[in-house]
């Protein structure tokens, strides 16, 4: 589990940082369009279930029902209904575990952007950090909770059944099923909620989160390594003859997950050098000088002035002086040389929008607010009194944040 902007929080064997990319956050899209099927806003929190959930819950429907088919064989045909009612109802644990984090994210008042259910597990994407390690701890400790008090409530009602009977199969596999997400997720290493455990313990012992994000992602790769090599090696030790076909399923699930994992910690490790790296973005410091034409002034006239003036983006005025349009560096590269003394600058600038008027003052995440917000090549930089600082370009700042994720 991992929380958004930060993190995401999920149950799923494996789960995430949100990885995040060392550039400024995609526009806004449309929460359906990107999270999949939406089945309900319990606590205002949007729950979706992606397609990717509908190929495990046919898997899980294919290998529980070739169980079913050696404990209960009278049912037939009807083994593989009471085989997608397991996967459904193990999701619907899933789902427990899941809101068990939005829950307590929504109680510490750190947002919660929505819920989502697929391939591997659930992702609760969290919209900002905790503010002490104590409340990081709480906040991961509480989805494993979650699933090993159902783990025990499923035991209790066993207790109750015939297990050679289909209520008794049911509530066995669900038992045995949040015991092992409650174990899985328990393991110290990002993204799983264990992960987030120690690195909230390294957090409160250090004193800084960094600290704890690197000793949990180097952890959380450990873990992706052992998984890969661990996961076939205890099927094929457990003294049960199995398929070719089964050796392969489990090796392919096993590589999976691994990579899951060791890109989750990955992830992990980015997100929390970008938040390290935000308060250092200053738009005034990003900004390049910026030349002053007309629009009909020929590129080739525009670009000499620009190397006279040691500037690197051209701003287009109107006849009083005021901003009207950016030219785009891109479309001034498509132009071939001999053919910039013809082309007047005015061809190759965007409209000067409200959204891409910046403040030089702007910083960190409200840099990156206002880029995300309209998404463009160019920016014009403005002092508080209006007046022209600059050009902000697109490339200048992811490469400032790639530099500072990726310590180069």
């Amino acid at each position: 589990m991992s929380d958004s902007r930060g993190r995401q929080t999920s149950d799923q064997p494996p789960h995430d940082d949100h990885g995040a990319r060392p550039g400024p956050p995609p526009p806004p899209e449309e929460p359906e369009r990107r999270g999949g099927i939406l089945m309900g806003r319990p606590f205002g929190v949007p729950i979706y279930v992606t397609p990717s959930w509908f190929v495990i819950a046919a898997l899980i429907t294919w290998v529980f029902g070739g169980q079913l088919d050696r404990v209960l064989p009278e049912l037939g045909g009807t083994r593989y209904l009471v085989a997608f009612s397991f996967a459904v109802a193990f999701y619907g644990s899933v789902l427990v575990h899941e809101l068990a984090h939005t829950l307590v994210a929504l109680r510490y008042r750190l947002g919660v952007r929505r819920i989502q259910l697929q391939f591997f597990g659930g992702v609760s994407e969290i919209e900002n950090e905790a503010e002490t390690p104590w409340r990081e701890f709480w906040l991961a400790f509480v989805g494993p909770l979650l699933s090993l008090a159902l783990g025990g409530a499923f035991y209790l009602a066993v207790q109750a059944v015939e297990l050679s009977t289909v209520p008794g199969v049911l509530l066995t596999g669900l038992m045995v099923s949040n015991l092992v997400v409650a174990a899985f997720n328990l393991l110290p290493g990002l993204p799983l909620d264990g992960g987030r455990m120690l690195r909230a313990v390294v957090w409160a012992v250090t004193g800084r989160p960094m600290s704890g994000t690197v000793a949990a992602a180097w952890v959380g790769r450990a873990l992706a390594v052992a998984v890969l090599i661990g996961l076939p090696l205890l099927s094929a030790a457990r003294g049960v003859e199995r398929s070719t076909t089964d050796t392969l399923v489990d090796a392919v699930l096993a590589a999976v997950l691994a990579a899951i994992i060791w890109n989750g910690a990955g992830g992990s490790l980015r997100n929390a050098r970008l938040k390290e790296a935000l308060p250092g973005l200053r738009l005034r410091e990003l900004a390049r000088r910026a030349v002053e034409v007309t629009a009909d002034t020929p590129l080739g006239e525009a670009l000499r002035r620009a190397r006279e003036g040691g500037a690197g983006a051209l701003v287009v005025v109107d006849g009083r002086g005021e901003p009207v349009g950016l030219v785009r560096e891109s479309a001034v590269r498509a132009v071939p040389e001999h053919r910039r003394p013809w082309v007047a600058v005015g061809a190759l600038a965007r409209d000067l929008e409200p959204g891409l008027r910046l403040s030089a003052e702007l910083t960190g995440e409200d840099l990156l607010r206002a880029v995300r917000a309209t998404p463009a090549g160019e920016y014009l930089v403005v002092e508080e009194d209006g007046r022209l600082y600059g050009v902000a370009a697109l490339t200048d700042i992811e490469q400032r944040l790639t530099a500072a994720v990726t310590g180069r």
